[in-house]
């Protein structure tokens, strides 16, 4: 396999990189991540852009953005000029490849509410496990990413066959973002790596909770254990994943790393652990209590 060439980025040991979790609107995180009893005028996004310089959209896999939610959490994030948010493409392009216009403009009307307001990093495409690299799949993809054009984009392949130098060469001359990304083993599942193919590095850890996956992977058996258990990265986990990001952060003009193990809030507390092993020294006093109390929290 030949690895993507980085002969095109300039270097950048400055780019920016922001940590932060995948969705932010989680029941199972009241009293928990969120205070169970919430002062007036309390928004879980104004909550999270204190502590973190990135939110990804997840509710957007199922939903279209509407322009007028857009600007409302773009308010909620003014406290912080760094904040980017990330959306994930809806499933209908990607699991279902239902790509007519009008569903296109649809989902792109709220996503140019983010891009006109300079909020938007990027737009990630999640395909399914069973999107292989194949040439009609290749040809759907390229599609899919002439039809959302006027975004920065990302692409989540979770089978390895987008490892070969040929499925990396078709995110690099498409100008798609690898996303790097931590999940379950299974038979042909994309291991560990550190990909740059465009300007926007992204990385996403869903943690190793294969009973989670069953259906990712085509497993019959619909786990027993409670979902809401969810996975905690150890210090050690998240250090090789920092070893990965400063492969390429250097080369990136933005770097994202986002968490989706949400089950009991540790998407929360891996991030800000995350975010504080790039710069130790900048860690403030806020964010020593908040990993301090949410790990409490989530144990």
């Amino acid at each position: 396999m030949v690895e993507p060439s980085f002969s095109s980025f300039s270097l950048t040991p400055e780019a920016p990189l922001a940590t932060g979790p995948s969705g932010w609107h989680y029941p199972h995180w009241d009293g928990v991540i969120y205070p169970r009893e919430r002062p007036r005028g309390f928004h879980a996004l104004d909550f999270l852009a204190r502590r973190f310089d990135a939110v990804e959209i997840a509710t957007s896999f199922e939903n279209d953005i509407r322009p007028e939610l857009a600007r409302l959490w773009m308010a909620k994030v003014e406290a912080n000029p760094q904040f980017q948010f990330t959306a994930k493409l809806h499933r209908r392009f990607t699991h279902e490849r239902v790509l007519e216009a009008a569903s296109v403009e649809s989902f792109a009307a709220g996503l140019r509410e983010l891009k006109r307001g300079k909020k938007l990093g990027a737009l990630v495409m999640q395909f399914p496990w069973s999107f292989r690299f194949t040439r009609e799949n290749r040809d759907y993809f390229i599609e899919l990413r002439r039809a959302f054009h006027e975004f920065p984009m990302v692409a989540e392949m979770r089978h390895e066959s987008w490892m070969s130098s040929e499925a990396v060469g078709t995110l690099i001359d498409y100008r798609v973002g690898f996303c790097n990304l931590d999940q379950p083993r299974h038979i042909k599942a994309m291991p560990p790596t550190a990909f740059l193919t465009s300007g926007v590095a992204y990385f996403r850890l869903h943690g190793k909770q294969r009973a989670w996956w069953w259906n990712e992977f085509e497993q019959g058996a619909r786990p027993s254990a409670n979902p809401l258990q969810g996975y905690t990265y150890s210090p050690a986990e998240l250090a090789e994943w920092k070893d990965r990001v400063e492969q390429v952060r250097g080369l990136a003009e933005r770097t994202f790393c986002v968490f989706t193990n949400d089950g009991g809030g540790q998407a929360v507390v891996n991030a800000l652990q995350f975010g504080g092993l790039f710069a130790p020294a900048r860690k403030g006093a806020n964010q020593d209590r908040d990993e301090r109390e949410f790990r409490l929290a989530v144990a």
